[in-house]
């Protein structure tokens, strides 16, 4: 096919240019950079016909007199051919459209875009659009089937997809290109072409070679390649005889090859070697005009020989329609069904075996395996796919040469087994949580709560940004990636980097200490040879390393070499935080698109334990994981690739609980929410909405959205299902103050009460709604969850409803929580002298989380349920201690009359009284009152004794406890140095303390005694006079209240 190069002429500014014919075949029309279309009657055309579309020109399409134009106002316009007149707008992007192209009938238009987004849009009526969604990064290229019931685009995230039009779905997707993050750094615009008349093959550039897959079964049939062919191919486009396809490269060759044949018949090489980037075959077949990235227009001529051959044959078949169908064949067919039965040069060895070019095509994105039978291979197994592949081809074209081959595979066919079990799933790559993908030249290679590592990796430099949020942490740095680093790590006290090992040099690990108080702030460590990095984190003075040969090691901040234990399996991702390490990895192969990871949960304090060894993690169905670390107050959590975020739930041993799905707030299926921080108090979800993406560009700087928690629980549109959401949710987001205390960390006590108060005011609200509905065994259900107070308050609320079932059984529950409370402060009694000098003990965590529980509730029922203050102020108060027992008792007198004799109550309470006039005076009781009773006077006490005959003036209706409620709040009320000095006192007259107790009681005690006996005496009176009934007991202790 010798063919003429015509020289090369000025069309656009320098650019991206596009050429294609009409339908007549009379002009060429171009569109470039200047935001131009140019419409030439002919090469030599110096004056040619221009419209302007926009400030550039992206892509041209033309059909039946339609030219449609993806300018740069982000915008599909549509103008009249050859006037130019403006025909409106097909549809619009948030970016700019990079390809555009008819249908073959040009009743449609298909437009991929930067936006990651392809739309099929209706020509005659604009508003039938059809969004087609999934690539995940900058669409390249887009093209109709000729038979329109399918689209191929290609992406920069690797990918050629073919969809399914009407049903906007991926028919197949084959991760076939190099990743980039934008049109413009992408190696090839890998423009597609489907072959015209039948579409029977889809010709895909890779690299330097084009694949050919045939429509249907998208199976990869055959690949055309050349010799001289060094750079990628940018471009294909078939003749209209269906029989050559032409390609364009970077390095400005152009090639055309017979595709029956698959041999090159001819190559042209660019006058200066500039990347080819359009190319446009004439109606006619007889030449071909071409673009490159100068905006210069070109022109191979004399290409028409070849096709007036081809067009003969099919006159000669139409003349001749009896004549024997070999005739239609040339020597090309035949040789191409030769191929198809070879052993040494069959095509389909591709398909169905292993290949070093072409091995992931057996497995597409969609984590299916396109031929199950190559997990089996045999010696049978390529031949057979050879006779299948001759088979489909020969019963196409001539069913006599069909027939003759069918003896040949009928013994061959048996032998080969066929498994349609479940089928393995990729499993997935170990990444960095907060990363963005390594193959980008500009990323996010750490985003957490203490900053943001970005990586650039262009032709200018190759360097990484650490950014600070708190800039009193550390200024800003800049730092040269010399060694290439793709992993990094950012914590509080160090950056940790890794790059990964080469022929020459091993992995390293590089960490820059910059808390340290030394000036050495850097060090570096080679791993062993063959031992690559995959993932690092950081924690409070430690890092950890995950490296290929599933192995962990463990450093100390300061670069000294710890523990290191191997892994069950190929590491996935890890976290740090405080002293704990989160480690995922693949536990096993995972089947049908499911992964079946592993997680390890590891505290590195003094004394090391692993909290979980090897549990299961789970995941939504058909997803992987995409983000896992820590709440800012150390909890365990991870987002799948579905949106929903797990949280570790310590309190329910050690399980998983979904506490969001980020999926619900995204408008579009292809937009996502980028994690980057969560935490429990306040309940936020930190995250970066990706519009059409799954991770968002460092350009412009991502803005961060909250998003609320919310427990997937049944019928929170009811007020019933939201308050038990709030109440579990309240639960789980506060169980991490159990955990910290007793890890040895300070707490927040004000907000652990807060959150005490709000759970228990949800349980009354759900209570109180269960009453409504007479639910009174759900109410009961509710009790066992509450205080001792709030049970108090219920049974106060069910006797006011006339609910005396209810009540009686309330009761016994609030006996039972009255019992545990004394048990727990006796207890506390025993164990006191060991804990009087330490603000708070992590053993004794569970006694002080109930004793804050009451003093909450305490604040709300006015009812004293502790010594008073905070846990801090505990030792001070405890000859107190046993007044909340005598109030919790005499609460429950009436109720527990059946059981308690009488006379042991008032001889409980006189004692109690006893002890609250004279704390240092040992009552006639066990020796351990006497023995708690020699404790010296507090501070509280010495004010309580010379202050009660002020408090009884002012409110003489008073109770002895309430009495020292209406105390303890004046207490308080004065300011520190006061309290201080009164402690003082307290500790000056311990000495005298004999003395003051006689004195003391010479003076007023016996009027404080007579009046204490008169109340206990018509306390008596009244309980002896009350009926045994159950409901009439219940209605004296819920009114004698007021």
């Amino acid at each position: 096919m010798p063919c003429e190069r015509k020289p090369m002429r000025y069309g656009h500014s320098e650019g991206h240019t596009e050429v294609c014919f009409d339908d007549t075949g009379r002009f060429i029309v171009t569109c470039g950079n200047d935001g131009d279309v140019r419409i030439w009657e002919s090469l030599d055309d110096d004056d040619p016909k221009f419209i302007t579309v926009g400030e550039k020109a992206y892509s041209l399409a033309l059909k039946n007199g339609k030219l449609v134009t993806a300018s740069s106002n982000n915008t599909v316009q549509i103008h009249t051919f050859p006037d130019g007149d403006p025909d409106g707008i097909l549809t619009r992007f948030t970016t700019n459209a990079t390809h555009v192209a008819f249908n073959s009938i040009g009743s449609r238009v298909a437009a991929g875009s930067s936006d990651f987004m392809v739309k099929v849009v209706e020509v005659s009526d604009s508003s039938q659009q059809k969004t087609l969604r999934g690539h995940e990064a900058p669409v390249l290229s887009v093209t109709f089937d000729p038979k329109d019931d399918f689209l191929a685009s290609a992406s920069c995230d690797g990918s050629v997809v073919v969809w399914n039009i009407e049903e906007q779905t991926q028919v197949i997707s084959w991760p076939l290109l190099q990743k980039s993050n934008d049109v413009t750094n992408a190696k090839s615009l890998c423009r597609l072409a489907w072959q015209p008349g039948m579409g029977k093959f889809l010709a895909v550039p890779v690299e330097t070679k084009v694949h050919l897959y045939e429509r249907g079964s998208w199976d990869h049939v055959s690949t055309l390649s050349d010799d001289l062919l060094a750079q990628p191919i940018n471009v294909v486009s078939w003749s209209p005889c269906e029989r050559f396809l032409a390609a364009g490269c970077v390095g400005g060759l152009l090639t055309v090859w017979d595709v029956n044949s698959k041999l090159c018949v001819e190559r042209q090489k660019h006058e200066k070697d500039f990347t080819v980037c359009s190319l446009a075959w004439h109606p006619s077949g007889s030449h071909i005009a071409y673009t490159d990235t100068e905006g210069c227009l070109g022109l191979l001529d004399g290409l028409g020989t070849s096709t007036a051959d081809n067009n003969r044959t099919k006159q000669v078949a139409a003349k001749n329609p009896a004549k024997d169908y070999d005739d239609l064949f040339d020597d090309d067919d035949d040789r191409l069904m030769d191929e198809g039965l070879s052993d040494t040069k069959s095509p389909a060895k591709k398909a169905v075996g292993w290949d070093d070019d072409d091995d992931d095509f057996l497995v597409p994105a969609t984590g299916r395996v396109k031929n199950r039978g190559a997990f089996l291979d045999d010696e049978n197994s390529l031949d057979t796919g050879s006779l299948k592949l001759g088979q489909d081809k020969l019963g196409d074209d001539d069913n006599d040469a069909g027939s003759s081959v069918a003896p040949a595979a009928a013994p061959v066919v048996p032998l080969r087994p066929v498994y349609e079990g479940p089928v393995p799933t990729p499993p997935q790559k170990a990444f960095q949580p907060g990363s963005t993908p390594a193959h980008l030249t500009h990323r996010f290679m750490m985003w957490n709560s203490v900053g943001i590592v970005r990586g650039y990796n262009d032709e200018q430099d190759n360097a990484i940004d650490v950014e600070f949020h708190d800039t009193a942490v550390h200024h800003a740095m800049h730092l040269t990636n010399s060694l290439g680093h793709t992993v990094a790590d950012l914590s509080q006290e160090a950056v940790l980097l890794a790059c990964p090992s080469t022929e020459e040099l091993a992995s390293k690990l590089q960490c820059l200490h910059f808390s340290s108080w030394d000036t050495n702030k850097e060090w570096m460590v080679d791993l062993p040879k063959g031992e690559d990095v995959r993932a690092l984190c950081l924690g409070q003075g430690w890092a950890a390393v995950a490296t290929s040969t599933l192995m962990i090691r463990l450093f100390s901040i300061g670069g000294v070499q710890r523990e290191l234990f191997s892994l069950p399996g190929p590491v996935v991702c890890m976290a740090g935080h405080g002293e704990q390490l989160l480690v995922v990895y693949h536990r096993a192969t995972g089947f049908d698109g499911e992964q079946a990871l592993g997680v390890q949960l590891l505290q590195l304090s003094r004394k090391r334990r692993q909290l979980i060894s090897g549990e299961p993690l789970p995941l939504s169905q058909k997803s992987y994981l995409s983000w896992l670390g820590f709440t800012a107050q150390g909890t365990p959590c991870y987002v799948d690739s579905d949106g929903v975020v797990r949280m570790l739930n310590r309190s329910l041993g050690n399980t998983w609980t979904p506490v969001c799905n980020t999926r619900e707030t995204c408008k579009s299926k292809s937009d996502h929410y980028w994690v980057v921080g969560v935490h429990e108090n306040p309940q936020q979800l930190r995250c970066i909405p990706c519009k059409g993406s799954r991770y968002p560009p460092t350009l412009p700087r991502p803005a961060v959205a909250i998003l609320p928690f919310k427990l997937p629980l049944c019928q929170t549109t009811t007020e019933k299902g939201q308050m038990e959401e709030q109440f579990w949710r309240s639960v789980l987001f506060h169980d991490h103050y159990s955990f910290l205390s007793s890890s040895g960390y300070e707490i927040d006590e004000d907000a652990q009460n807060q959150s005490q108060k709000e759970q228990q005011e949800l349980l009354m609200k759900m209570f109180a709604l269960s009453c409504k509905l007479e639910r009174e065994f759900r109410c009961v259900e509710l009790a066992e969850m509450m205080t001792q107070n709030v049970v108090t308050l219920a049974i106060r609320y069910a006797s006011r409803s006339r609910r005396m079932a209810l009540a009686q059984r309330l009761s016994e529950i609030a006996l039972e929580k009255s019992n545990q409370m004394q048990e727990e402060e006796q207890e506390e009694q025993e164990e006191e002298p060991e804990y009087s000098s330490t603000r708070r003990t992590s053993s004794g965590q569970p006694r002080v989380t109930n004793i804050l529980d009451n003093m909450t509730s305490s604040k709300k029922s006015a009812q004293l349920s502790s010594s008073g203050g905070k846990p801090s102020k505990s030792p001070i108060l405890k000859p107190l201690a046993p007044k909340p027992k005598t109030k919790t008792q005499s609460t429950l007198l009436q109720m527990a009359a059946t059981k308690t004799a009488n006379k042991k109550v008032q001889e409980n309470t006189e004692q109690a009284a006893n002890l609250q006039k004279q704390p240092d005076t040992p009552p006639p009781g066990p020796p351990a009152d006497n023995s708690e009773n020699k404790r010296p006077k507090t501070g509280f006490q010495l004010w309580l004794e010379e202050n009660r005959k002020s408090i009884l003036a002012n409110n003489p209706d008073l109770e002895e406890t309430d009495v020292i409620k209406e105390a303890m709040g004046r207490f308080r009320t004065l300011s520190a140095e006061e309290r201080l000095s009164w402690t003082e006192r307290a500790k000056g007259q311990s000495g005298d303390a004999a003395d003051l107790k006689k004195r003391k009681r010479a003076e007023g005690g016996e009027g404080l005694e007579s009046e204490n006996e008169k109340a206990e005496a018509d306390e008596s009176s009244a309980k002896k006079k009350s009926s045994l009934d159950p409901s009439s007991k219940l209605s004296v202790f819920a009114f004698n209240q007021n």
